[in-house]
């Protein structure tokens, strides 16, 4: 089997979907599945036995972070040449949907998988007509695909909403021997807790930027006795954060990766999320099998993954009380906080993502021979 896949966001950056294109390429290549990548010309040329090929590309000014590819007939002979069995799209918007239409050129089959709510960002950074402009975009890749994977229950409701036709549910997994219990380290912990480990240790990982919410942390705080907050990541509102934070117990760790990010992980005591809006949120995963009861809005996969005051509890986008009570729920009562990281690992250890990626290439498989897909 040869795959191709085409991403709007690849390495050297580092992010969500990042992470599920790497993983998906390293499990790939364990089964001995020839891929190619197309992602935004930043320097990579090779990942996991994976050739990539560069696309054109600008900043883009609404996500400086992110790029918009340019349409190259380079890179469409490139993929010819490759003679992908099928192509897989992560989310066909500018990339993904140069993916789609290759995939008509070349008479090959399309997965187009939901990995970033492009329309409801723009929106929210004041865009509302891009918005709307971007959904109509991304529901015609989708349907011009031959089937479509959302991340989660909830995102899959979403898109059926939209008018998506064929959706199927692509869970997410983590490695629960990377993200565990076990690479606590108190070192790290009174590095994060600036020296106070006794505190109960709240943790946010990922882009500190506006869609987070993360400002309203501050309520948290201020209202639960002897709690403290590390983030670990960065982004453009990093400096905003440390002004509207100022004077208050709360570490910011920069960017963590590998063994580093599995120990901030573990040396803390609960994971908070306070999202807007998430495709799924991997990070929930990566606490929870870290030992972390997750509170966090109601985004992504967090209803999926969370029990209601067993190993976290889940609140509406902006319940800023609703997030104070639930941190006060465990942090005052030690008890219940050490019940629900054993309830966190033990929902963990049943999401392996070896078993979740053999089933994408089940769904690969019964694509390429015009069959229902299992997923």
């Amino acid at each position: 089997m040869r795959v191709a896949l085409y991403t709007e966001t690849f390495l050297p950056k580092i992010d969500g979907i990042v992470r599920v294109v790497c993983l998906t390429l390293e499990h790939l290549q364990r089964r001995g599945i020839q891929a190619v990548v197309v992602a935004p010309e930043q320097g990579m040329r090779e990942y996991a036995g994976a050739p990539v090929i560069g696309v054109p590309c600008v900043r883009n000014p609404v996500y400086p972070e992110g790029r918009i590819g340019f349409p190259s007939w380079q890179v469409y002979r490139k993929v010819k040449a490759f003679a992908p069995d099928l192509i897989h799209s992560f989310h066909p918007v500018n990339i993904g949907m140069m993916g789609v239409v290759h995939g008509h050129w070349l008479h090959r089959p399309i997965l187009s998988s939901f990995h970033l709510d492009i329309a409801h960002m723009a929106a929210h950074y004041g865009l509302p007509l891009l918005g709307k402009a971007l959904r109509l975009l991304v529901t015609y890749g989708f349907n011009q695909s031959d089937y479509s994977l959302a991340p989660s229950r909830l995102i899959q409701a979403k898109m059926r909403a939209e008018g998506v036709k064929r959706v199927g549910w692509w869970q997410r997994g983590v490695d629960a021997e990377q993200f565990h219990p076990r690479f606590r380290r108190e070192e790290v912990r009174a590095a994060l807790s600036d020296g106070h480990p006794e505190d109960v240790l709240l943790l946010y990982v990922g882009r500190l930027a506006p869609e987070k919410n993360l400002e309203q942390l501050r309520a948290v705080l201020e209202r639960v006795p002897h709690t403290r907050l590390a983030f670990v990541g960065g982004g453009p509102q990093r400096e905003a954060l440390a002004a509207h934070f100022a004077g208050l117990p709360v570490h910011f760790a920069g960017y963590r990766t590998g063994r580093g990010l599995a120990e901030a992980y573990a040396s803390a005591d609960l994971f908070v999320f306070p999202s807007a809006f998430e495709s799924f949120g991997l990070v929930i995963l990566e606490a929870m099998a870290s030992g972390l009861p997750v509170i966090s809005t109601r985004v992504g996969g967090a209803t999926d993954m969370i029990a209601e005051g067993v190993n976290g509890f889940t609140v509406e986008v902006g319940d800023v009380e609703g997030m104070v009570e639930a941190v006060r729920y465990f942090a005052c009562q030690p008890e219940r906080l050490q019940a629900a990281k054993r309830a966190a690992r033990a929902r963990a250890e049943r999401l392996d993502w070896s078993v979740i990626m053999d089933a994408l290439i089940d769904c690969y498989r019964a694509l390429i021979r015009g069959e229902q897909p299992p997923l």
